[in-house]
């Protein structure tokens, strides 16, 4: 019997060291229980429809999402978790009465990649409000009272992927976001459905690549009525955009303060989209982006004679780049015709087709060829009015002419004189100065014993030649030179 006892002993004395050195262990280590008014499982915190007015303090440190939506909560200052969230990556604030939110707020939880802000009272987004939230993927702020967004909001958040906006009083459309090179260069959904625009940068969203344009949400906004708000819906209608198919019936206008959808707007006249193919000329560099619906696809590109395009110079002008393009280097006019780019992805495969259309001269070339024929245009011009002016407008009239001597080279042939320019000089004729031109008129008159028809010699013929008569004598004119066509026009020569 003493054995036994001993050995009881023993084992209540080991028990009671294993207590005392659990009770130390615990007394070593802050626990920090469920909060009183959440329900807890695990890593996850459900604090939802409690009609709280505040946060729960003393938060588990080890907490991965908190559900904090259907309470009373109007503000969101900077210290409310005292405790430091690193694991926490999904917080829900939906369905409260927030209005105000520190910019500082998001500092305790550096890694949140998922926040619920919808159906608040929020009315601006501040500039850096949300620029702590550098791992953030989804943000929804739908059915707020939201009116301005700042231009820089939504600084430093590279890896954002989706925003909602939707059901606020947005009037202004945040191109910062979308347009390419933009600071949220991962964002693939942006819903701006139900707000208050007006009027859309309807250039830029055409250049947005078409993974951009697919999840762009625009319906059941008061937009202004045009063909080029047609153009662009139809063309995203022709691409199968799931931000015009899902919902066609919500996309409208307003024209006449009367709502029409833009699909239907025949009261404007408005020509019909069709597809443009890509113009080029030759000797130009050219590049074809293959513009699928979701990013980081693999693509194929095929010429039209159904031959693989690869990564090097396959037939010595085209070639796919590293992002997928088609580069075209010196583009010839049998590189024309349609080229192919078949994408492939996880869950979702497309295929493109684009046609190029190669003119047979160089843009230069063409221009060099207009300006030229400009040029003889204009050189040929000139050269008719300037024989006009020498026809008709003689510098120098009747009443100005000089006292003319006679000549006593009357053996000179008249068309000799009619079309030098040379004055004739007198040799038999005075020394005076004033005498250095001898100016004469011709007269074609068709008299002569040897004329025929029209004033022309008959063969054998020749023209007497008159006597002088003292100045200004006339002479008859030769009638094959090339001044008898202007016969009724006196010449001064």
């Amino acid at each position: 019997m003493q054995p036994q006892r001993d050995l009881r002993g023993l084992w209540l004395l080991l028990l009671s060291l294993f207590l005392v050195l659990f009770e130390v262990s615990r007394a070593g280590r802050p626990v920090v229980s469920c909060p009183a008014a959440c329900l807890c499982a695990s890593n996850i915190l459900s604090c939802s429809k409690q009609q709280l007015p505040n946060v729960p303090h003393s938060l588990p440190s080890y907490t991965a999402l908190l559900d904090l939506s259907h309470n009373n909560l109007s503000r969101l200052r900077a210290e409310w978790t005292p405790t430091r969230l690193t694991h926490l990556h999904s917080l829900l604030l939906s369905h409260n009465h927030l209005n105000f939110i520190s910019s500082e707020a998001f500092s305790p939880v550096p890694n949140l990649r998922y926040l619920d802000l919808s159906s608040n009272q929020l009315h601006t987004l501040d500039e850096f409000l949300f620029s702590e939230l550098q791992a953030l993927e989804v943000l929804l702020l739908y059915n707020n009272h939201i009116v301005e967004v700042d231009r820089s909001a939504f600084d430093d958040m590279a890896q954002l992927q989706k925003l909602y906006l939707s059901q606020n009083q947005i009037s202004r459309f945040p191109l910062e976001l979308v347009k390419e090179g933009a600071k949220l260069p991962k964002l693939m959904l942006l819903d701006l459905s139900s707000n208050k625009l007006k009027s859309l940068p309807l250039p830029d969203l055409q250049r947005l690549p078409a993974w951009i344009k697919n999840g762009l949400y625009l319906h059941n906004n008061p937009l202004q009525c045009d063909c080029e708000l047609y153009q662009l819906f139809s063309h995203w209608q022709y691409r199968q955009l799931s931000s015009v198919m899902d919902f066609q019936e919500d996309l409208y206008c307003v024209s006449s303060k009367k709502l029409h959808n833009v699909f239907h707007l025949s009261f404007l006249n408005c020509s019909e989209y069709k597809e443009r193919a890509w113009e080029a000329h030759l000797g130009e560099t050219l590049t074809i982006k293959c513009d699928t619906k979701h990013q980081g696809m693999t693509k194929v590109w095929v010429t039209p004679s159904n031959e693989r395009v690869l990564e090097e110079v396959a037939n010595g002008t085209v070639r796919v780049s590293k992002d997928g393009s088609l580069v075209f280097q010196q583009v010839q006019v049998e590189d024309g015709g349609v080229y192919t780019c078949y994408a492939t992805g996880e869950a979702f495969n497309e295929t493109l087709s684009v046609e190029l259309k190669v003119y047979n001269f160089t843009l230069h070339g063409h221009h060099d060829t207009l300006n030229t024929a400009y040029t003889t245009l204009v050189g040929c011009i000139l050269s008719v009015v300037l024989v006009l002016i020498y026809l008709y407008l003689t510098p120098c009239r009747c009443w100005c002419r000089g006292v003319e001597k006679p000549s006593s080279h009357q053996g000179d042939s008249l068309s000799s004189s009619m079309l030098s320019t040379t004055p004739n000089h007198d040799p038999m004729a005075g020394g005076d100065k004033d005498d250095g031109f001898d100016r004469r008129v011709a007269f074609l008159e068709p008299t002569g014993p040897g004329q025929g028809q029209n004033g022309k010699l008959k063969p054998g013929n020749t023209l007497p030649v008159p006597e002088a008569t003292g100045k200004g004598q006339r002479r008859m004119s030769d009638p094959e030179s090339v001044s008898s066509v202007f016969s009724d026009t006196p010449i001064v020569v």
